[in-house]
């Protein structure tokens, strides 16, 4: 842990020292560098010095650029302008900026902060706040120069500092004036492009001081900027209006309105675009420069030109036109003008001191005490009066300086110039006091202060926008005001509002708020403070009565003109400003046409007749649609009066909807007649349907009271005219007279006898002689005389209803003798008369001389009825002549319509002169559309039916011929279209009728088949719409399954239609209909087909359900409709339980069944986790008898009750019980019912005496949630003891088990269900042996007992707590674990006695192979192993240092034997064949080959176990064969053994034998050490080990071989070696649990191997492979150990204590084993360290042989030889690899 240090202490400590202080360096130039790099904007040195300009407060500003001409490219010859001028833009560099301002000079302050970075403009009214942006100019420019006033400073460069000289300049050079001089860097800069240039300079002049901008090019002005203000005026501020901010820091004072002007003078030049220009150079030029595969590409361009590409080569020749013009004049000038309105706002600032601190330390000047926002908008008049006004050469040229100027899309903030920080609405913003971020081009939202500062500046620009609003909104009433007075009108109207729309939508849109960027932030706060800055929720908005506040404004969602005096938003306004209008709503700041509004609106005044049809109209679709109901429908009609100010003869009459009672029925009354005041005039109800006027409260208007009423009002009484008088006019008795015959064979024999009463005795027949009594009036049949009363003008009227009325049909005789026996009149000229021309003489002679008729007598002819009609034929005429106009041709087609036709003797004609005349004259060729069908309704009222199909094909075939698809059909009202089926008469409709025949099934009109490929022609929909669907489901719901199948199949078509609203209406409405329940089931009253809802019933055959919940099934396509409405497949599990708990007694009734029933509680329990969260519910539960108990009594005992029912289960009794008694059945309460549990002994005595739970573990869980006991809970049990015993230590021994066993017990028992832990346990339970235990068992409340006699018990003592008492004689631990489990759990059961049993019975192995978690028990062995492992590891540390001792020994002795051998050989006086040289040599080569020989060869005893083990390499020569071959002569008749050869043989006879190097004793030692050292655990579950076969180059007949391996990890031992079984073994788990001891044992003598070594045990594993002949294996440095052959080798003598075979046999093999850790391969070097480990170990694993004899006297056998064993065993064929 790092010490703490006293820093503060160390600082000071170091501040006192006397070391020299040092000043931090900058390196200036990486600085200016950095800094410019966040200066990436385009024209940021010009922004930077006309922002220096503007603090200086110039008005001013003159920018020149000096060019350098072009080395290469010479000056024109001519001196033309325009030349020059061209010449400098293309070729010249730019070689200097000058900017002069005419500001206030330069003071000290001034030059000071100008050499200082970072030190911006202390003023905080000046917008330079950074003190960097100055700096900007060395991003061209080495070495700036500025001269001010008398003074001058150049910068300069030393290195990477930058330097400053000042000097006085000498009153000849004095200047007002301050300039920039700026030489750039590089000379090769071209000319920069002059129209983003110009552009930048015109958006510049918007907010900033700045007058005059002048741009030069050397001595050429091309662009010349001047800015005129007219005088402020102020805008009020509206008193609702919050002028301070959220934060309080900003308020705004005052808001004044200013217009502003801009001119701009420039020169053509900068129109110029260079690039656009080359091309311009006719076709020479063009050729000159092009390539053979330019032309090409042009050419085949040309040929593949598509709609872009033409209107690209349009624009592009439009451009390159323009081009033409400017370079025909480059020094013209061009002029143009703008207007802006500019509202600006005086803030005051309010902060406190510490803010003020903080926010002048992050821009190094004070907050300013008041400020400025403006807002830049354009206002309609100025868009479209000016706009800009351009000159027209300007125009020409196709330029636009002042583009970025006015706001279009989005407008920007200033901050004294233009951000790339857009505003969200279409104006700009400027906020000199906002705070941008360093490179000034957005604005700082991220710096802490600084961004408070920010957001306050920008709500207050949100509220300056405001008052902008308001004084913009106040503009427009003022002019409404206007022409409301021009026009001398008392209130605002429609064509008043109109005048002033268009600048309303301007404006609204104006302050359509959208996103703002890069910052959407930005436009969010200024938005936010836009529409909540007032302190009431409303806005001054355009409606239909002018300005008014929103809050007196609404929505016209539909057309409401009947309430005009609801002030709405005009509806252009809202299709054309539909962002500002959906902000409005969207704030809650206007709302939409109230039913209040709308009754309020008809209480004040009077409808007018459009406006009550357009009311009824919307009532009636309102309730169509039900949006109002009945209610409010009566409630709107009382309320509403109307002036019929259209009708003719009932004009002036007002309308009262309250008394109105009828409606007109126009198939019983014609709509042109007079009604009664109780009736609604047909006009008024034209387009509303029949159902629609009854659920108005009307009905349609009979006959007969029409009729008393018309003949009420006769002779002047009543309100009708004289012409409406049925008694007096006879065109009025024509019409009445025909309607009552249309209707007269429906009237009822009563109707009749009223009609003939009222009308026999009044003159209401028209005859030729005027109007007469029915009486009196004769036939039209009856024309003997001319002056007879004949009826007249009466078409369609019945003779039966004549006849009825007294009409006759003979003239008396009287009348015809008189008139017949008259003489007859003189006639003095009859025989001089001529023949009276006809009507086709006369249009033969119009005709030929029709060149010289006069357009006069054209109209006459036009206007005069000179032609008869035919009459039934085409030979004969009427007398009645007609205007031609009014007539058809007389074709067939026209004639079969019956139409009026021209009668025209002879053939017709068309392309006749007549003809062509009379077409002048208005003949006509067709009918129009309207009347074509008008003659298909009449023919269908009528029923004549040949005639209306004539008509409808005529429709058909000509639709198009004569364009009839452009002309509604809609005003046709009388039905005419022939419906599908066999009634002829029945017509009706387009609206009222479709073509999809599957809709016939709910009732609607199917148009006859043989029409449906025309019913677009006549307007018919396929399907009715949804809404009437739905509507007619609910009033008419199937009343069959038959039926309903039909009809939601064919709704299920219309799925996609059916809305939420709907799914939901129908869901709860009774359409469903469900059949009669089955006998078998108790049903309520009515057995026949009733309805339910669909969310009530559910859908499928219901097996599990079907007796307490409604089932239907009507098919796929049906059952989609119903989910659609809320039916569902199967009820859920909370509906069952509310169910069950409202009706238990009729459900358990109809399930007949207690399994049943029983069934059903399991399916509520095991929703028991959701269910108990509904509290009412679980509260219902409780109180409710729905849980089925039972009560097992004795054959005697067993009574049949009204609510038991015998059960069908024999489940839950055993065989030996089912004579013992009845098991009944009862509802209860869960607090009357008992928990039997597990206590099955105190069941079976006291069963009979109370209700029992069901003996299911998830029912009883279920049963105690909800307040049931436990059967331990009733029984009271008492305990009597015997003595205590001496002896306990029985007890004591119990004790411990129980404390060890307990911990494994308690690890998989919920948490919820442990009363005790086994801590408490361990300290609060103690075991006393006793000698007897006997227990009384009593059931609560009953004198009921018994008494037994038991082995252990626990019972509490107030001293001791809880003793665990136990019988000294044998005991069962199951009693001991049932004691054990009731003090540690809150309800034990019986299969948690019986594990702890286990648990006490077994011991910890036996659990572990079993699966238990026995770890935490083994804790401890695993402590005592790693105590071992430390031991282990101190020994090998002795064992490295006992190694190095010997090293540093044998060193010694090595050096000392070196010696001793160089003091022979160079001893004097020896010579080469000196018998002592020879000694020496011999003995040194004998001793060498010897100590080789013996490191080499196996020795003694451990020699004989390699060769037992098989692991002698028989391959390699034997030390007496060695010697054999050493000595041998060459003659030897003998063949050298391998690997030797003869030419070997004979080279080892002649050659010397060099001495090799003997291994040292410490250095095998070493390899030993690490071989076990490197052994270690093997980690993966699976040894997958391929067979493999290795060739040893040692001799010539030996081979390593390695067998395949193919296992798994399966489990742990005991003591923890892991343990891997063969993948071919069927049973696992069988062959562990009879093997596991074995195992166990098998572990033990590896163990007691390893401990030898100090073998790490992680790294020795046991596995079993009966099809492997391995006995040993090493993986990876893992050690492997068959199982297999230690069962078959020793298991038996270990199982009887004989270990010392098995740790010798198994010993050696991990010798081997440990051998290949160093060697691989079974070569001759692993058997020299196989008996190197044997060598090294031996004292260690005699010293364990020996202790093992001493514990075993039955050591005499000899250790088992491995390969014996093998040779005993066939089938085993054991290998060590």
């Amino acid at each position: 842990m790092v010490a703490k240090v006293d820093y503060t202490a160390l600082r000071a400590q170091t501040m006192g020292a006397s070391n020299d202080e040092e000043a931090v360096t900058v390196n200036t130039r990486a600085l200016i560098d950095k800094v410019l790099a966040r200066y990436s904007g385009e024209w940021t040195v010009l922004r930077e010095l006309l922002q220096n300009a503007a603090d200086a407060s110039a008005k001013a500003v003159t920018i020149k650029f000096e060019t350098i001409p072009s080395s290469t490219v010479p000056l024109p010859q001519n001196h033309n302008p325009s030349a020059l001028l061209k010449h400098t833009i293309l070729h010249h560099t730019l070689k200097r900026l000058l900017v002069t301002n005419d500001g206030q000079p330069f003071g000290a302050n001034d030059w000071s902060r100008l050499k200082r970075i970072a030190e911006g403009n202390p003023d905080e009214t000046k917008i330079g706040a950074f003190g960097v942006g100055f700096y900007s100019v060395f991003a061209d420019c080495e070495e700036p120069f500025i001269s001010s006033g008398n003074e001058a400073m150049a910068f300069y460069w030393k290195g990477n500092s930058l330097f400053t000289r000042r000097s006085k300049l000498p009153e000849v050079q004095y200047s007002t004036d301050t300039s920039f001089v700026l030489d750039y860097r590089s000379t090769t800069s071209p000319v920069p492009a002059l129209i983003p240039l110009c552009q930048f300079l015109a958006s510049s002049l918007t907010f900033v001081g700045l007058t005059t901008i002048d741009l030069w090019l050397d001595e050429q002005r091309l662009l010349h900027l001047n800015k005129l203000t007219a005088p402020s005026v102020g805008v009020k501020i509206p008193k609702t209006l919050e002028a301070k901010t959220n934060e309080g820091f900003m308020q705004i004072t005052a808001v004044m309105k200013e217009a502003a002007q801009l001119d701009a003078k420039w020169l053509n030049i900068v129109a110029w675009k260079p690039k656009i220009a080359n091309q311009v150079g006719g076709p020479t030029a063009a050729v000159k420069g092009a390539s053979s595969s330019q032309s090409l590409r042009s050419f085949f361009t040309r040929l593949a030109t598509g709609p872009n590409n033409v209107t690209a080569e349009k624009a592009a020749s439009e451009e390159r036109a323009l081009q033409e013009a400017i370079l025909e004049d480059l020094t013209g000038e061009c002029t143009a003008t703008i207007f802006l309105h500019v509202n600006t706002g005086q803030v005051r600032t309010s902060i406190n001191r510490a803010f003020g601190q903080e926010l002048e330390r992050a821009t190094k000047k004070p907050p300013p005490k008041t400020t400025t926002i403006a807002v830049l908008t354009s206002s309609y008049d100025e868009n479209s009066a000016s706009g800009p006004v351009v000159s027209a050469a300007a125009t020409s040229k196709g330029i636009d300086i002042f583009s970025s100027v006015l706001p279009t899309k989005s407008g920007r903030i200033f901050i004294g110039f233009p951000t790339h920080q857009t505003t969200g609405l279409n104006a700009h913003i400027s906020a000199p006091s906002v705070i941008p971020t360093v490179e000034r081009e957005s604005i700082d939202l991220n710096a802490r202060w600084v961004r408070t500062w920010n957001m306050e500046m920008l709500r207050a620009a949100g509220i300056v926008c405001r008052v902008a609003w308001s004084g913009e909104t106040d503009s427009l009433k003022e002019k409404l005001t206007y022409h409301v007075t021009k026009a001398k009108k008392s209130k605002i109207s429609a064509e008043e509002v109109a005048t002033v729309l268009p600048e309303a939508i301007h404006l609204l849109n104006q302050f359509t708020f959208r996103e703002s960027t890069p910052s959407s932030q930005v436009g969010n706060l200024v938005e936010e403070a836009f529409w909540t800055c007032n302190r009431r929720a409303s806005i001054d908005i355009l409606s239909s009565r002018g300005i008014l506040s929103s809050q007196d404004v609404r929505i016209a969602v539909d057309d409401l003109s009947f309430v005009e005096g609801i002030p709405v938003l005009p509806q252009a306004l809202t299709e054309h400003a539909k962002g500002f209008v959906k902000k409005m709503t969207d704030y809650g700041i206007i709302t939409e046409i109230t039913i209040s509004d709308i009754k309020k609106e008809l209480e004040a005044k009077a409808l007018s007749a459009r406006q009550l049809v357009e009311f009824l109209e919307w009532i009636s679709h309102k309730a169509k649609i039900h949006e109002i109901d009945a209610v409010m429908v009566r409630s709107l009609l009382d309320v509403t009066v109307a002036n019929d100010d259209e009708g003719s003869a009932s004009q002036g009459r007002v309308l009262v909807l309250s008394e109105i009672k009828h409606y007109i029925n126009t198939a019983k009354i014609p709509p042109s007649v007079p009604v009664p005041s109780n009736a609604m005039p047909f006009r008024f109800t034209r387009s509303m349907e029949k159902v629609v006027l009854q659920a108005l409260g009307w009905t349609d208007l009979e006959i007969v009271p029409w009729l008393r009423w018309l003949l009420e009002n006769t002779d002047g009484r009543g309100q009708l005219s004289k012409d409406q008088d049925i008694t007096a006019s006879p065109s009025f008795a024509s019409i009445v007279l025909p309607v009552i015959s249309k209707q007269w064979d429906g009237f009822t024999s009563s109707s009749k006898a009223t009609i003939v009463e009222l009308m026999s005795s009044r003159t209401v027949m028209p005859t030729k002689l005027g109007m007469k009594r029915p009486t009196e009036a004769y036939f039209p049949t009856v024309t003997l005389f001319d002056d007879l009363p004949v009826i007249i003008a009466l078409q369609s009227v019945k003779e039966k209803f004549l006849g009825a009325l007294g009409v006759r049909k003979t003239v008396e005789l009287g009348i015809v003798f008189e008139r017949l026996l008259a003489p007859p009149e003189y006639t003095p000229d009859a025989s001089t008369s001529q023949r009276k021309w006809n009507h086709v003489d006369l249009i033969k002679y119009l005709a030929s001389v029709r060149g010289d008729i006069p357009p006069d007598d054209i109209m006459r002819l036009k206007n005069t009825p000179i032609c008869p009609a035919e009459a039934g034929s085409p030979n004969i005429g009427t007398n009645q002549r007609f205007l031609i106009s009014s007539l058809f041709e007389p074709i067939d087609t026209l004639r079969s319509l019956g139409l009026q036709l021209l009668q025209w003797p002879g053939a017709f004609n068309t392309n006749s002169d007549e003809v062509r005349f009379m077409t002048s004259l208005g003949l006509k060729s067709y009918p129009p559309v309207l009347e074509v069908i008008s003659i298909t309704a009449a023919a269908a009222a009528t029923n004549d039916f040949l005639l209306r199909d004539r008509a409808l094909k005529y429709f058909i075939d000509f639709h198009h011929t004569n364009r009839y698809a452009g002309i509604s059909i809609t005003p046709i009202t009388t039905p005419y279209l022939p419906l599908q089926g066999s009634e002829l008469q029945k017509v009706t409709l387009p609206s009222q009728c479709y073509t999809n025949e599957r809709s016939a099934i709910m009732g609607f009109n199917i148009l006859r088949a043989d029409l449906h490929t025309h019913a677009n022609k006549f307007g018919v929909q396929r399907d009715p719409p949804i809404s009437e669907c739905v509507n007619r489901l609910l009033e008419d719901h199937p009343k069959s399954i038959r039926s309903a199948r039909g009809v939601f199949s064919y709704l299920a078509s219309r799925l996609p239609d059916l809305t939420d609203v709907y799914a939901q209406r129908l869901g709860m409405a009774n359409i469903v209909p469900i059949p009669p329940m089955s006998q078998h089931t108790i049903t309520k009253k009515g057995q026949g087909i009733r309805h339910v809802p669909p969310r009530l019933c559910f859908l499928g055959d219901g097996d599990k359900y079907a007796d307490i919940f409604d089932y239907a099934d009507f098919g796929m396509d049906a059952n989609s409709f119903l989910l659609r409405c809320g039916s569902k497949h199967e009820p859920t599990t909370l509906e069952l339980a509310q169910l069950v708990v409202r009706e238990p007694a009729r459900i358990f009734s109809a399930l007949q069944s207690a399994d049943r029933y029983l069934d059903l509680l399991r399916t509520i329990a095991g929703a028991w986790p959701s269910l108990k969260k509904d509290k009412a519910l679980i509260k219902e539960m409780k109180k409710s008898p729905f849980l089925l108990g039972s009560t097992e009594l004795s054959p005697e005992q067993s009574m049949a009750s009204p609510k038991q029912i015998k059960s069908t289960n024999t489940e839950d009794v055993s065989d030996e019980e089912d004579d013992s008694g009845v098991k009944t059945y009862q509802l209860a309460i869960a607090s009357h019912i008992i928990i039997v549990g597990d206590n099955v002994l105190s069941y079976n005595l006291f069963k009979a005496h109370f209700l029992a739970a069901p003996f299911d573990e998830a029912l009883e869980d279920f049963f105690f949630c909800l307040g049931s006991r436990s059967l331990d809970d009733a029984i009271e049990e008492q305990h009597s003891l015997g003595s205590v015993t001496p002896d306990q230590t029985p007890a004591t021994r119990l004790k411990k088990l129980i404390d060890e066993r307990t911990r494994l017990f308690l690890h998989d028992i919920p948490r919820e269900q442990v009363k005790h832990e086994g801590k408490w346990l361990e300290k609060n339970l103690s075991v006393i042996s006793v000698r007897s235990i006997t227990l009384r068992r009593s059931l609560k409340g009953t004198n009921l007992s018994e008494k037994k006699n038991i082995g252990a018990a626990t019972i509490y003592d107030t001293q001791k707590g809880h003793v665990l008492f136990v019988t000294s004689t044998k005991y069962e631990m199951y009693q001991v674990a049932q004691a054990i489990v009731s003090v540690l759990l809150l309800r034990p059961k019986t299969q948690q006695a019986m594990l702890l049993e286990l648990l006490l019975q077994n011991n910890l192995n036996q659990l572990r192979i079993r699966g238990y978690n026995v770890n935490r028990i083994l804790r401890q062995k695993e402590t005592e192993a790693r105590v071992a492992e430390e031991q282990r590891q101190k020994q090998l540390e002795e064992e490295q240092k006992t190694l190095k001792e010997q090293e540093i020994a044998h060193k010694e002795s090595q050096s000392q034997a070196v010696t001793r051998a160089q003091e022979h050989v160079s001893m004097p006086g020896v010579f080469p064949n000196s018998p002592d040289r020879h000694s020496i040599v011999d003995s040194t080569l004998d001793r060498a080959q010897n100590d080789d020989q013996q490191a080499r060869r196996p020795r003694g005893l451990f020699s004989e176990f390699t060769k037992r083990l098989g692991l002698e390499d028989s391959g390699r020569p034997t030390p007496s064969t060695y010697s054999q071959s050493r000595g041998a002569s060459a003659s030897s008749v003998n063949e050298p053994p391998p690997p030797y050869s003869s030419e070997n043989a004979q080279k080892s006879m002649t050659t010397i034998i060099q001495p090799k190097p003997v291994t040292a004793p410490h250095q095998t030692q070493q390899n030993l050490i690490s071989a076990v050292q490197s052994s270690r655990p093997y980690h993966s579950r699976n040894v997958n080990a391929q067979p493999s076969v290795n060739e040893v180059k040692e001799t010539q007949s030996y081979c390593d071989e390695r067998p395949a391996q193919n296992i798994n990890f399966f489990a742990d031992s005991a003591s923890g070696i892991k343990i891997y079984l063969s993948n071919n073994l069927v049973n696992k788990d069988k062959f562990m649990a009879q093997n596991s001891s074995a195992f166990n044992a098998f572990a033990a003598v590896l163990l007691e191997c390893a401990d030898v070594f100090s073998l790490s045990r992680s790294s020795i594993h046991m596995y079993y492979d009966e099809e492997s002949d391995t006995i040993a294996f090493n993986m990876r440095k893992a050690l492997f150990c068959n199982y297999r052959y230690f069962e078959n080798l020793h298991l038996p003598a270990v199982q009887q204590g004989r270990k010392v075979d098995a740790i010798v046999y198994w010993w050696v093999v991990l010798c081997h084993e440990l051998a290949h850790n160093l060697v691989e391969d079974h070569s001759a070097a692993h058997s020299y360290y196989v008996e190197s480990f044997v060598q090294q170990y031996f004292s260690k694993v005699a010293n364990k042989l020996v202790l093992q004899h001493s514990s075993n006297l039955a050591i005499t056998t000899p250790p088992t030889d491995p390969l014996r064993s093998r040779q005993q065993s066939p089938r085993l064929l054991p290998d060590i690899n």
